[in-house]
């Protein structure tokens, strides 16, 4: 059997928030693909030591400010051509134990990281996709989407309705050629998880007891399943969300 051929080589693929991190390394991973990447990130002196180490093109751009979109959106297909993957990928916001405890604005300023931010990108490169026959969306989401944690509340409550709005654009622009798909990772090594948990080692040793895999998940391990989804091959996969989280979600 021949080996599997992604078909992301000469594709232009937009990363958000990928100076570090899960971003970081699904861009690196599409590159390597051969894919033009350009990641974005708020800081320009991370976004562009980012690019220059993995071969990317580097943008500055908060996620937080839909206004900046179209401006991302135009300069990268000016220097790199249409868009033919978009990967959304955001932080998450804080955090806490009390569930109660956030005011109004962390509220909103969750949905629109969340939800507006990512639509509002997908806005911007769809039509493109439609005419031309070809688009893969992906969302770098969070299990917490499916299991809300009692921590992440702000998480757990907005994530869900991007996922939903994904699922119905999927079946409207199947036909057209374009996938809208989304990964649910579990408990990655990041930065940020060792901030959640105080250090990676603090949680790894709580990953040996709950995960069914024994371990926290690898970064380049979600990548994988996100250049899948954004190749050639995944062309009959859409709308779905994939748990990447060594079967630490119990529900189905």
């Amino acid at each position: 059997m021949p080996p599997v051929e992604l078909g992301l080589e000469n594709r232009t693929a937009l990363v958000t928030g990928a100076s570090k991190g899960i971003g970081r390394g699904i861009a690196e991973t599409l590159a390597a693909e051969g894919a033009r990447v350009a990641i974005s990130s708020r800081s320009r002196e991370r976004i562009e030591a980012t690019a220059a180490e993995i071969g990317a093109r580097g943008y500055v751009h908060d996620t937080g400010e839909l206004d900046g979109a179209p401006a991302l959106v135009e300069q990268v297909e000016r220097d790199l051509g249409p868009v033919d993957v978009l990967v959304t990928n955001t932080g998450g916001p804080p955090g806490g134990p009390d569930p109660l405890a956030f005011g109004r604005d962390q509220w909103q300023e969750a949905h629109r990281s969340l939800v507006l931010s990512p639509l509002r990108l997908i806005d911007l490169v769809l039509p493109g996709m439609r005419e031309r026959g070809f688009g893969r969306v992906l969302s770098v989401s969070s299990s917490a989407a499916r299991e809300p944690l009692p921590s992440l509340i702000l998480s757990s409550s907005h994530r869900p309705g991007l996922l939903a709005a994904f699922k119905t654009i999927a079946r409207q622009v199947a036909a057209d050629g374009v996938t809208l798909n989304s990964v649910l990772p579990g408990r990655i090594a990041t930065d940020r998880l060792a901030e959640n948990f105080g250090s990676l080692d603090a949680a790894e040793e709580l990953a040996r007891e709950q995960v069914p895999a024994g371990r926290l998940g690898r970064v380049e391990e979600l990548a994988a399943v996100v250049a899948f989804l954004c190749s050639e091959r995944a062309s009959y996969v859409t709308g779905t969300a994939i748990p990447v989280d060594g079967g630490l979600t119990h529900g189905l």
